[in-house]
């Protein structure tokens, strides 16, 4: 690509070399260090010998003759031990600076931890409520004056110029992060008073990237449901357009799917997805672009198993292909971190704002 072929040759090249220098010159220090010990180990017994024996042959040392040899036989039984703890220095060494960083891995605290008097989320049964939310990374502010509120059972799409926030207001619904300031409600109650476990186990997702793990198609499926039945992820299957596909491959549902499901096409990869959430069955459905890397054909196979999935529960999408959520009950328009417009298709239409111009222009470019 690019023709990049030689410079990136090149550039794995010197990283190749460097490795190799640093290995070299770290072999060279394991090697150097056992020759060194041992050569000071007889050094000190050479000098031992020259200097005790010279001493007794003399007359002038406490110990005999014997008692000397008995001492240089301990002496060098001794150094053997201490020349073994100086070979595996750099062994030791590297164990421990590796154990550390482990260890700091493990010891890495949650940024979400739940509050001691915090209450479960049996059962999502009214709304989902934001007031006055602003978040941002660092400095950065991403959303500010964030003031929506979605209804139990009701379609709301997120729409809006790339980079607008979109993505960070999905992210804050299953608390990946916390709002700066504000707050979201769950039933009226503050989901910072919810633990994060319960408030989760009433969503599912399906993103843009789908994530398949090394296993058979059956058991990703069942992952949101380890003790399901077969009929059950069959059926599943069968919502999210994907059974047919799934018994066209060479070991039907115990196909394995490869690693991050490479051994699948982007449209059954996310159909695989869609039905796993459709197994769950979740209360409220969070869908991320999960069209937007699709061809044509493989888009609308997967636009009608999330049309299925939307069935009968409260969804939030974000679409990069706005006729797929002219339907929905409310679509909501964010741009630069605030919602500037909020409605149907047909009043956001009528309003000859920043909706009705994204309509023009996707229908201009199709």
């Amino acid at each position: 690509a690019f023709n990049a072929t030689n410079r990136v040759k090149d550039k794995f090249g010197e990283e190749n070399k460097f490795y190799s220098f640093l290995n070299r010159k770290m072999a060279r220090r394991q090697q150097l260090a056992s020759p060194v010990s041992q050569t000071l180990g007889v050094l000190v017994v050479v000098f031992i010998l020259l200097y005790g024996g010279t001493m007794i042959l003399n007359g002038q040392g406490d110990l005999s003759a014997d008692q000397f040899v008995v001492y240089l036989a301990t002496f060098s039984q001794v150094m053997q031990p201490i020349k073994a703890l100086t070979d595996s220095f750099s062994g030791i060494h590297s164990g421990i600076s590796a154990g550390e960083r482990v260890l700091e891995l493990i010891d890495t605290k949650p940024e979400l931890v739940n509050k001691p008097y915090a209450e479960n989320l049996d059962v999502f049964g009214k709304s989902l409520v934001f007031q006055n939310v602003a978040f941002s990374y660092g400095e950065k502010q991403v959303l500010k004056n964030i003031n929506l509120e979605i209804n139990k059972g009701q379609t709301v799409a997120l729409v809006g110029p790339s980079g607008g926030g979109k993505s960070t207001l999905m992210d804050l619904i299953p608390r990946f992060h916390d709002p700066k300031s504000g707050s979201i409600k769950i039933d009226g109650h503050d989901y910072k008073e919810l633990t994060v476990e319960s408030i989760r186990g009433q969503m599912g997702t399906v993103n843009q990237e789908s994530f398949l793990f090394n296993d058979s198609i059956f058991n990703n499926i069942a992952f949101a449901k380890p003790n399901a039945t077969e009929e059950e992820v069959i059926a599943a299957a069968k919502i999210a357009n994907a059974h047919e596909f799934i018994l066209n491959t060479e070991s039907g549902y115990q196909t394995f799917v490869g690693d991050r499901g490479n051994r699948l096409s982007g449209g059954q990869k996310q159909r695989v997805c869609i039905a796993r959430a459709v197994l769950a069955n979740p209360p409220i459905m969070l869908l991320d672009e999960a069209t937007s890397a699709l061809d044509t054909e493989s888009e609308k196979l997967v636009q009608d198993a999330l049309n299925n999935l939307m069935k009968n529960r409260t969804s939030i999408v974000i679409a990069h292909r706005l006729s797929t959520i002219q339907h929905a009950d409310k679509i909501v328009v964010i741009d630069k971190g605030e919602v500037i417009e909020t409605g149907s298709h047909q009043q956001l239409m009528s309003h000859n704002g920043l909706y009705k111009r994204l309509i023009d222009m996707q229908a201009f470019n199709d």
